[in-house]
Order: structure tokens, then C-alpha cells, then sequence
């Protein structure tokens, strides 16, 4: 058994499924992330883990014990809320020391858990200062030490850097992942930030319309998606509509021919091809062996610093192609829209996928 078990886990309003049928089990130690666009569940599902919403069917398990029904502060969790939830008129340590208060714990190892959170999160020197006198980044890390400092079973984070500015995010997501490695804390968070997610945690969960499409790592999500929406959600990727022709072909909707080996979807089912921008490689001038049939024109050229992204028609298919942006003098900075371009990639590097 994990440190945290969701089983059937669903959430019902009326009418509507909030969400359906979630099983999980995050193990000791370790990150996991529910990831996912707005509307998707994965708040809704953490709720439930912490006992903010009580679940219309399945259970929740931390360490082995049955917490469905028990109230927030007896499930043994550690929460940091999106809006850090900080009390204005109390001081750092004095939110730091509220949910210890709350469990009875005495003052004088109240105090020394206060200091030792706060000097985990390097912010023991500002003990007494009000949040309104702290940065964003700051009042994060406060909220962060009020959650550690009950020592949870389980720690849960809801959307834990979307009011931090774009670098104060990219500092405050290592420091967060740096802890939880150092203290072994088994973790539940929810982003709807894929860069968030393949960095900071050690699976992931994407859900949609408030059901799990897959569970994997980073890798296994981006290398073998099962579906077009797992595909199109984690990472950039070319998805074309078409059906398998022949042992190594995929016929786009828009007549080209593609090269793929990849397994094709059940008979029946439709099928998509899932290809990813910098898996294709592109050359200023039509080589020697094309695709295999019709010609590729340059659409759009985007500058992104060190990539730059090409919009490519290929007979008919429009493909996005990402590529290190190239040095000065190479031929492929001199390429402009309307100009003929070849494309190649290797067939294993496209999959096909059921239509949904």
C-alpha cells in the first residue's frame, strides 16, 4: 500500500460529474502531479484528498488508514493553497505555529518546530514581520512552512506558483522540489503547467472532463501518449487525422502520404498521427528523397531565441517543425514563407493513435 490510495474516487453535483472513477496510489516519497486544463477535476480531487469536499462514491487512504469521512484536520495533511490562505494580522511565525495550535501541541516545541520550518524554507530571520511586508515569493515559502511544520503523512499543493512572476516560479518550483526530495515527503500537486509538472514531479496524471486519460512519468507520457489528448496536452505535438495505408504509411486527411511503423489502432476505430515538432528534421531545398509525394512549402517562420518554429504545407498537411535555431550563414537562415522546403523524420518516431 502507498502513503495515499484514491480508489473509485468521484465527485457528483447534481447532476453533473465533477469527477469519475479516479484511482491512485502515490507511494512513499514520492511527487505525483495531476495535471490537466481548467474544469478538468484535479482541484476538485485534491479537495477530496484533504477532506475540503467530501467524495459521492469510492475512499481515500492515507497510510493505510480510511480518512473518506474523517474532517481535514485529522487526515494527517499538510496543505499550501493557491491563494497562500496567510492570516494579515498575524506574523510569520505566528502562521507558521496555527495549525500546531490547533492540534495542542505545547509552546515550547511549538516554538522550536516554528524555527526549524521556517529555517527549512530560509526565512527564520523574518519570524516577525506581517505577510503584507513580505514578496510573493516570501509568502509562499510561509505558507509552505505552515504546512511542514505538522510534520503531514501526506502533502498537498494546489496550484502552488501561478501568482509568482515567470523566474520567481522557475526559483520557487527547485525549492519545492528540494524539499520534498530532502524530507521524503510523499506529495500531491495540482498545475495545469506542463513545464511545472515534467520538472517537479515523478509521475503524472492527466485528467480530463474529470477522468484519468494516463498515468506515467514525463517520458512515458511524452514518448508514448495513448490518446490524441494525452499527445496534444503534454508537450507540442502534429496531430493529423488520416487512416493506416500499407505497412509503413500513414494517408493524411489532406491526401499526403507519411512515413510511420507504427502499430495501428483497432479496426474501425479511426486513427490519428501523432508526430513532435523536433522530431522532424528540415532543409532549405527539396532533397533527393522526398516524402513521397507532393511538394513542401514554408508557411511561417516564428524566432523563439534558441529554437525557431517553422509552419511547413505538405501536400496538404500542415506540419509544425521546431529546430535549434540556426547559425548565422546556414542556409535555413536565409528561408522566407513560400519557399520550398523537404522534410524527413524517422517513421518510428510517429505513432498512431485512435481517434477519440
Amino acid at each position: 500500500m502507498g502513503d495515499l490510495v484514491l480508489q473509485a474516487l468521484t465527485k457528483r453535483y447534481g447532476g453533473t460529474t465533477a469527477v469519475e472513477g479516479v484511482d491512485l496510489d502515490v507511494r512513499q516519497g514520492e511527487m505525483v502531479a495531476l495535471l490537466g486544463p481548467s474544469g478538468c477535476g484535479k482541484t476538485t480531487t485534491l479537495r477530496m484528498v484533504a477532506g475540503f469536499i467530501t467524495p459521492s462514491a469510492g475512499s481515500v487512504r492515507i497510510a493505510g488508514q480510511d480518512v473518506t469521512r474523517k474532517p481535514p484536520y485529522a487526515r494527517d495533511t499538510g496543505m499550501v493553497f493557491q491563494s497562500y490562505a496567510l492570516f494579515p494580522h498575524m506574523t510569520v511565525a505566528q502562521n507558521v505555529a496555527f495549525g500546531l495550535e490547533m492540534r495542542r501541541v505545547g509552546r515550547a516545541e511549538r516554538e522550536g518546530r516554528v524555527m526549524e520550518a521556517l529555517r527549512l524554507v530560509r526565512l527564520d530571520h523574518l519570524a516577525e514581520r506581517l505577510p503584507g511586508q513580505l514578496s510573493g515569493g516570501q509568502q509562499q515559502r510561509v505558507a509552505l512552512a505552515r504546512a511542514l511544520v505538522v510534520n503531514p503523512a501526506v502533502f498537498l499543493l494546489d496550484e502552488p506558483l501561478s501568482n509568482l512572476d515567470a523566474k520567481l516560479r522557475g526559483e520557487v518550483r527547485m525549492e519545492i522540489r528540494s524539499l520534498q526530495q530532502r524530507l521524503g515527503l510523499t506529495t500531491l500537486i495540482v498545475t495545469h503547467d506542463q513545464e511545472e509538472a515534467l520538472t517537479m514531479a515523478d509521475r503524472l496524471v492527466v485528467m480530463e472532463r474529470g477522468r484519468v486519460r494516463q498515468v506515467g512519468t514525463a517520458e512515458e507520457l511524452y514518448e508514448r501518449p495513448r490518446d490524441p489528448f494525452v499527445a496534444g496536452f503534454v508537450g507540442r505535438c502534429n496531430l493529423i487525422e488520416g487512416v493506416p495505408e500499407g505497412a509503413a504509411g500513414f494517408r493524411a486527411k489532406g491526401g499526403a502520404l507519411l512515413p510511420c511503423v507504427s502499430e495501428a489502432p483497432p479496426a474501425g476505430t479511426g486513427a490519428v498521427l501523432a508526430l513532435r515538432p523536433e522530431r522532424i528534421a528540415l532543409s532549405a531545398a527539396p532533397s533527393s528523397a522526398p516524402l513521397g509525394e507532393g511538394a513542401a512549402r514554408l508557411e511561417a517562420i516564428t524566432y523563439l531565441g534558441a529554437q525557431t518554429e517553422y509552419v511547413v504545407d505538405y501536400a496538404g498537411t500542415s506540419l509544425v517543425v521546431i529546430r535549434a535555431t540556426p547559425p548565422e550563414g546556414d542556409p535555413l537562415r536565409r528561408l522566407a514563407p513560400g519557399d520550398a522546403v523537404a522534410l524527413s523524420w524517422d517513421p518510428a518516431a510517429a505513432r498512431m493513435l485512435p481517434a477519440q
